[in-house]
């Protein structure tokens, strides 16, 4: 049965998307339409739409080793009891990634062992299952990175391999403080990243206490307003899971 014009523009509409999404030009898809029968465009059609996901697959698999995460992490059967949200936003708002779409930022703040970075890595390694490129980092290896990368004549490329980045994990935030000059590539990475990038800072100091981090007030107040004021705090609470993990391997070990 012969197509009607409305079928045959909804079937020529669906093969310039397919076409676009793999980058082929403008000129190629009005050639080939011009004198494409109904049969083939649907064929071609669907051979696109199939490359396409399929590449896209590639590109997903990969996500999570670029991304470095030390060790796979889930927020399946994670304690949430202790762990305190902004008012208005709370666990499905984090955990449908919906600051990572809108490039917002989170800071997990606790006491060591309290699952900050359990959840920084589960929600890394959640964004790149949906797509989204990441990196993690633990924030005192970023400090020396500059002198080296100088002296290898790479700095550009690593700040390129961050610029890819929809979503950073600083990990270890404040744990070593730097002095003026280490604290200039993790500055540079949070500036730069506003309205980007989605950064995740895991942190066991307050905010008001990240001058005693970067040896600068100044610095640190404007990385603590881009960071703090744009955007979420988590701060997670309770018992350090990491002691009771020791607890547990002693009592087991006896």
């Amino acid at each position: 049965m012969p197509q009607t014009s409305s079928e045959r523009g909804v079937a020529q509409a669906s093969f310039r998307d397919a076409a676009r999404a793999l980058f082929i030009s403008g000129d190629t898809i009005a050639a080939f339409l011009a004198s494409a029968t109904p049969g083939q465009v649907a064929a071609c059609t669907s051979m696109l739409e199939s490359e396409a996901a399929h590449r896209d697959g590639t590109r997903r698999a990969r996500l999570p080793g670029q991304a470095r995460f030390p060790v796979p992490k889930s927020v399946e059967g994670f304690d949430w009891p202790n762990v305190s949200f902004p008012d208005g936003w709370g666990r499905e708002d984090m955990c449908s990634l919906a600051f990572v779409r809108d490039a917002e930022d989170l800071v997990s703040c606790g006491q060591t062992g309290r699952g900050k970075t359990h959840m920084a890595t589960a929600l890394g390694i959640a964004a790149t299952s949906a797509g989204y490129p990441a990196g993690f980092w633990q924030t005192a290896q970023l400090a020396p990175r500059p002198g080296k990368a100088k002296r290898e004549g790479t700095l550009d490329r690593l700040l390129a391999d961050v610029a890819k980045a929809r979503l950073l994990v600083l990990d270890e935030f404040g744990y070593v403080p730097f002095d003026v000059d280490g604290a200039r590539l993790p500055c540079q990475v949070i500036s730069e990243s506003h309205g980007r990038r989605s950064v995740i800072s895991a942190t066991n100091v307050e905010s008001g206490r990240w001058g005693t981090v970067f040896a600068d007030n100044k610095l640190a107040a404007a990385i603590a307003g881009r960071v703090v004021h744009h955007g979420r705090l988590v701060e997670f609470g309770g018992p350090s899971h990491r002691l009771e993990e020791s607890l547990m391997l002693g009592k087991s070990g006896r």
